[in-house]
């Protein structure tokens, strides 16, 4: 495991990160234009000084929860497989880097359903899940 840049963000109460290099900005909540017979996590599209983005609820597509765009909301531009793509989310928190030390492989997300998360990181007495973005999007 190598450290790893991070964009942190929140969805209710958890904290969640994606790799900096898979963010190419991060902006305010825009009109969104709904597309018919969508997933119901698929928000619809952007105009992005002149390119279309698609928009997904990430705590739709993680958890099954719509959580209504606040002043603090932000949408997370994101390439993904040379495609740009956005998510929502409450708030970003920080850039910072998770270190060796702070990541796990952890076994307990073997458990679970939880192929959207790559590893936790343990940062003092925070939890943050790193996304498999592969996964998200897939």
């Amino acid at each position: 495991m190598e450290n790893r840049q991070v964009v942190a963000f929140r969805l209710g109460d958890e904290e969640y990160a994606v790799e900096i290099q898979a963010v190419k900005e991060i902006i305010r909540p825009t009109d969104i234009t709904r597309i018919p017979r969508a997933p119901g996590y698929f928000l619809g599209l952007i105009n992005l000084r002149g390119i279309i983005v698609p928009v997904i609820s990430l705590s739709k597509r993680l958890r099954d929860q719509v959580r209504e765009m606040t002043d603090q909301s932000r949408i997370i531009i994101l390439n993904v497989d040379d495609t740009h793509v956005g998510i929502t989310v409450d708030n970003v928190t920080e850039v910072f880097t998770m270190t060796r030390d702070q990541l796990e492989e952890s076994r307990v997300l073997d458990l679970v359903d939880s192929k959207f998360i790559r590893e936790v990181a343990k940062i003092e007495d925070r939890l943050i899940l790193l996304l498999d973005l592969a996964e998200v999007f897939n």
